[in-house]
């Protein structure tokens, strides 16, 4: 917001929370199929890998999606666009950021977490 001297706004928190779902979505992905990996026997690095590799594509589609979707009101194109602006300015460049940080950060919080390294603590 700041590097296109936009302001901070009721709307772009509101895209700011719409993120967070998306993020979110992608984090679910990458760990549930990382899960379903281990539980049909694969070691916890390669279900970690194979998870960012089959995933790749549906998180970059989503993401490209909401993006694309998002550039005629960050370009003011339409009506109401001045008032929406924001939103779609944090929205496009929290989306960049967010990608590469679900497909990078998420493995690596996962992989250093006792119970996903098989480790459980029972009573």
């Amino acid at each position: 917001l700041m590097f296109f001297r936009s302001t901070l706004n009721l709307f772009s928190i509101i895209g700011f929370v719409m993120l967070m779902g998306l993020v979110t979505k992608n984090a679910i992905l990458l760990v549930d199929f990382a899960n379903q990996a281990r539980k049909e026997g694969m070691e916890r690095n390669a279900a970690l890998l194979e998870a960012a590799h089959v995933r790749l594509r549906p998180i970059l589609m989503t993401s490209l999606a909401t993006a694309l979707a998002m550039l005629p009101l960050a370009w003011g194109i339409g009506h109401g666009a001045d008032m929406l602006r924001p939103l779609a300015i944090g929205i496009i460049g929290a989306l960049g950021v967010s990608m590469l940080f679900s497909l990078i950060a998420t493995p690596v919080v996962y992989s250093l977490l006792p119970r996903a390294n098989g480790v459980s603590k029972k009573p």
